[in-house]
């Protein structure tokens, strides 16, 4: 209310507005609800309720300041699986947590994800599209992608060029070091077997 200094019926009235424009207009609605995970989950349900109502096509969650954790992720997108239209998430990286809430969020009952090439966005970032969708290809049970993995590693870099965002050296799939190794028994094991401390293939 602080931002938008206005009641919650003038909200539900605004949000009306601009879905009949944009439905109107032949445009498939994504409706996304700012700070929805410091919201009021009966409130927040009440305004999606609402919007579904009107005609969007799917609604978004926003961890707009990244507070989630893993389990308050699963936990919020649970409540709202049963709602009648696809469910996004949107998370931000401000306690390095994005990737783990929205592999939870998925678990959790979101069927469509928000993710930026390198993590890039808003103070510390967004949800990462590299280490997200190698996450959910390699480790998430009962979920893939129809992503080409073999081709991120040159996105991440054109991405990088092009915005002149570096990139760590230790960032996760991407990153210079990702798949450089330097101790003895690191060293060792990697060329008896490669898998031995590389839990994916460069």
């Amino acid at each position: 209310s602080d931002k938008l200094q206005t009641t919650k019926e003038k909200l539900i009235d605004l949000s009306n507005d601009a879905v009949d424009y944009c439905k109107d207009h032949g445009l498939i609605v994504e409706l996304s609800a700012e700070d929805a995970s410091r919201s009021d989950v009966d409130f927040l349900k009440s305004v999606y309720e609402n919007a579904i109502d009107q005609g969007v096509d799917r609604i978004c969650v926003c961890d707009t300041v990244g507070i989630l954790t893993p389990d308050s992720s699963f936990e919020l997108f649970s409540q709202l699986r049963d709602l009648s239209v696809p469910i996004s998430c949107h998370c931000h990286n401000d306690f390095g947590l994005a990737v783990a809430n929205t592999l939870s969020a998925i678990k959790g009952g979101a069927s469509e994800i928000h993710t930026t090439i390198n993590g890039i966005g808003e103070r510390a970032g967004n949800t990462s599209f590299e280490e997200c969708v190698v996450s959910i290809d390699r480790l998430l049970d009962d979920y893939s992608t129809s992503i080409k993995i073999n081709e991120i590693y040159d996105i991440s870099k054109l991405v990088a060029r092009l915005t002149g965002v570096y990139i760590q050296p230790n960032k996760a799939i991407v990153g210079e070091n990702a798949f450089s190794h330097e101790s003895g028994i690191h060293s060792d094991g990697i060329i008896k077997n490669s898998a031995t401390y590389e839990p994916m293939t460069p």
